[in-house]
């Protein structure tokens, strides 16, 4: 065998037993994190079961009531997500525009939206609306606040994505005798999305908790709205509120899960 042979066999081994001692590093931190976490969690439960007294009796005949309104939150988060995106994706192309109306437009949008607080917004579109003849279903009054909101924070994503896609290939796109429109849609677009992706997996998760804020119409029957109306009505709030931010806290878990096995496939995409 050849001492360059040798060499490169040493390298290998070195190399590998490199990559083990990471792994069992890495192992070990997630260990650590789970066995954190189950302490944590296991002192959660503790406080709310001995120092601080709860109805168990009423959580075990509300919790599948409160738990049916989690459709209706997804259902709420995933519609106002949608039409966020679009609008986010408008308002971004419009901050890009040279043209001063189109830029005006977006530019007022964004700073009119993110200058209020969305529980206005929803209130606005709820109550003031009505007196200007325009009645909305209450679903919808809630819905279109939060697209409305979340697609002026999220058009600040969208641009910084767009803008993040080099000069170099803007022009390369031009030489080959592609049309600016072209050039956005198959060059441009496709690359920014990708940066794009990620925050909004977190906009949606922001998204899912903010829809509690609909439940102030009274009409809506989601998470929140169900909690409110048994705590109220048996005087057992405390209970009412555990079992909604339990909920939510499921739903968050999930959520988070799945965006961080899509970012992770969107890095290795990257590589």
């Amino acid at each position: 065998m050849s001492h360059v042979q040798t060499m490169n066999q040493v390298g290998t081994s070195q190399a590998e037993l490199l990559y083990e001692a990471q792994q069992r590093k890495v192992r070990q931190f997630r260990t650590n994190v789970a066995i954190s976490w189950a302490v944590l969690l296991a002192l959660l439960i503790y406080m709310f079961s001995g120092p601080i007294q709860l109805d168990t009796a009423f959580i075990q005949k509300n919790a599948l009531f409160i738990a049916g309104g989690v459709r209706e939150t997804l259902f709420i988060s995933i519609i106002s997500i949608t039409f966020a995106i679009v609008l986010a994706l408008l308002a971004a192309l419009g901050r890009l525009s040279t043209i001063p109306p189109i830029y005006a437009l977006s530019t007022f949008y964004v700073s009119l939206i993110r200058g209020t607080p969305l529980f206005l917004q929803i209130i606005f579109f709820f109550l003031a609306l009505p007196q200007l003849g325009i009645v909305l279903p209450a679903v919808w009054a809630g819905i279109l606040p939060l697209c409305l909101n979340y697609g002026a924070y999220m058009s600040e994503t969208f641009r910084a994505a767009i803008s993040s896609v080099s000069k170099g290939q803007r022009e390369a796109a031009i030489a080959i005798g592609m049309t600016p429109t072209q050039t956005m849609q198959r060059v441009v677009l496709p690359q920014a999305l990708r940066f794009a992706i990620p925050p909004m997996g977190n906009d949606f998760i922001s998204m899912t908790k903010d829809s509690a804020l609909v439940s102030v119409t009274g009409f809506v029957h989601e998470i929140m709205w169900r909690a409110t109306r048994v705590g109220r009505a048996e005087f057992n709030n405390l209970e009412a509120l555990i079992i909604a931010a339990t909920f939510y806290w499921i739903m968050t878990l999930i959520l988070t899960f799945f965006q961080s096995r899509l970012e992770a496939r969107l890095a290795r995409g990257d590589r």
